[in-house]
């Protein structure tokens, strides 16, 4: 009796594991991003406690990848015809640069503790991004793209190259430079020819499923991370780097709009709102810190406040999700 329940429990995990979504690294993105939003925000407040707050939500972040990327290879281990599946699917295997993002992401939180630490990681997650941009450009050229696969998570291939200038921009080894001015070169580009596909999908075809609808917010990314990544090349806050936040901050304010008064069912893909969020934040912190001026730290102190509640309701929904069993479910 004890053994068949046994068994029963073991194929019940081994079945969850089958249906670990790769998206879910999208959390890691977000905590991450939430993480270095704090660090901004002492900056801009000059609290200690900010710091804190910053470093006790980056060992999150490190934690929350540990664990699911365990339980992924996992997943590979045992199901890798399923990963292979997600891999060549045309929506599906966007998502698998979230895990390169994630690492980049993270290298920042690390150099709060060692530099030669993030300058390894850093290496690390530029070669997982810059290799899942040939991929995917790869495929592009292959043809016959079907117009309903033209989602926003096509982004994140475009987006992951530029994740590289904005987190490798502070590294002070010269070849660091050229391969951020190579990512620039390959995530700007990518980033606005998906970004034009995209909205003339979501024009002139029809509407998302309901499950895809929160992914909209990550066509804010292009341009909160686009921000960023040009500052950090160019070392100063200009009239470009004005228009591209200005325009990420108009897009968040029309799809955050969107989603809160039509939301989706929850499911992982809500977590596509938290990276983008935290890339607009982080870019009004560093706009604000720039330009000056009560009104723009109104909008940074905002953006930092529904990126903490954001995040918070959907760690609280994913746990409540997993526990119950319909996170890890067909």
């Amino acid at each position: 009796m004890e053994s068949a329940q046994a068994s029963r429990a073991m194929t019940a995990r081994a079945s969850s594991v089958r249906h670990l979504p790769i998206g879910l690294f999208g959390s890691v993105m977000s905590v991450a991003g939430l993480s270095l939003a704090w660090r901004l925000a002492n900056k801009a407040y000059g609290d200690h406690a900010h710091i804190a707050v910053s470093n006790t939500i980056g060992v999150v972040a490190l934690a929350l990848f540990v664990v699911l990327t365990l339980s992924y290879l996992n997943k590979l281990v045992r199901f890798p015809d399923v990963v292979k599946l997600e891999f060549s699917h045309p929506v599906i295997g966007s998502f698998f640069g979230t895990v390169g993002i994630s690492i980049l992401l993270l290298s920042s939180v690390i150099g709060s503790y060692s530099t030669s630490a993030q300058l390894v990681v850093w290496t690390i997650g530029t070669v997982a991004t810059l290799a899942l941009s040939v991929v995917m450009m790869s495929r592009l050229l292959n043809g016959n793209a079907a117009p309903a696969t033209m989602v926003p998570a096509w982004l994140i291939a475009g987006v992951g190259s530029l994740d590289i200038v904005v987190t490798g921009g502070a590294l002070a080894s010269g070849w660091t430079h050229e391969v951020n001015l190579f990512a620039a070169a390959v995530g700007g580009v990518s980033a606005v020819v998906f970004f034009i596909l995209i909205l003339s999908r979501l024009i002139h075809h029809e509407p998302l499923a309901a499950a895809m609808r929160p992914s909209k917010m990550i066509l804010v990314a292009p341009f909160a991370v686009g921000f960023i990544a040009y500052v950090n090349l160019v070392q100063r806050v200009d009239m470009f780097a004005a228009l591209l936040f200005y325009f990420g901050l108009f897009l968040f304010a029309i799809i955050f709009y969107r989603l809160l008064v039509k939301p989706a069912p929850f499911s992982p893909a809500w977590w596509g709102i938290g990276f983008p969020m935290a890339a607009l934040s982080n870019a009004a912190f560093m706009y604000s810190a720039a330009v000056g001026g009560k009104g723009l730290a109104l909008i940074a102190a905002l953006l930092l406040f529904l990126l903490t509640a954001s995040i918070a309701v959907l760690s609280c929904r994913t746990v409540h999700a997993l526990l119950t069993g319909r996170l890890l479910s067909a």
